[in-house]
């Protein structure tokens, strides 16, 4: 597909599963912790934890079981796991959508939930921080996905003619863009976290139309 980019067009992006997969943010904290835990046996912890989690056990309380002189608790893993500096990357397509979008003067933009420190850690990890206008993450605004002032609030200062949502999930991503007139285009790809079962969801939690990677579309 072709989408023109230009000073009156505003491109806002989801982060997790859309401009990188969040499986890589996982095996990234999971490797982290290994190494804290374990620092001599660490790879084979990471693929011990990495065992659990696809089982669909609960890794954190392998850990707390496992290794009771560490004294570890949900609480300092959740922290390790959220405040770590992630080793992630951008999917295949993304840079250049986002600097072909900014050569043609559009805007960009981010919305996502999450903890402040960890979405701004994985954002620098992308080094994407000079591609985006606006970010917004759920934790500084105080309210999550669907909300609509979340979306709102990327209108209050540009009046554009033309706001695009790229996002992947289907159960918050798009209800309240559609509602506020934005084009809005979902990416189906079976490595995200989260499975994207269109059949679950009625027309209204639906974008537009769905790509299956950035290739599909071009920025003129």
């Amino acid at each position: 597909m072709i989408i023109k980019a230009d000073h009156n067009s505003y491109f806002v992006f989801d982060l997790d599963d859309t401009l990188y997969y969040e499986i890589n943010f996982l095996k990234s904290a999971y490797s982290a912790i290994a190494a804290e835990i374990s620092p001599h046996l660490s790879n084979e912890l990471f693929e011990k934890m990495l065992e659990i989690y696809w089982s669909g056990r609960n890794t954190f309380r392998y850990l707390i079981e496992k290794f009771p002189e560490r004294n570890m608790t949900v609480e300092k893993l959740l922290y390790l796991y959220r405040h770590h500096f992630p080793e992630i990357s951008l999917k295949e397509g993304a840079l250049d959508i986002l600097s072909r979008i900014k050569e043609s003067n559009g805007l960009t933009g981010i919305i996502t939930d999450g903890r402040s420190i960890t979405q701004r850690n994985k954002i620098k990890a992308l080094g994407i921080e000079q591609y985006i206008d606006k970010l917004v993450i759920s934790e500084e605004f105080g309210a999550e996905k669907p909300t609509s002032s979340l979306y709102e609030s990327i209108m209050e200062n540009e009046i554009m003619q033309q706001y695009y949502y790229i996002g992947d999930n289907l159960s918050k991503d798009f209800i309240s863009p559609k509602k506020l007139g934005w084009c809005c285009i979902g990416i189906l790809d079976e490595k995200n976290i989260r499975k994207q079962n269109l059949s679950d969801y009625s027309i209204e939690f639906l974008p537009h139309l769905f790509i299956n990677n950035f290739a599909e579309i071009e920025i003129i």
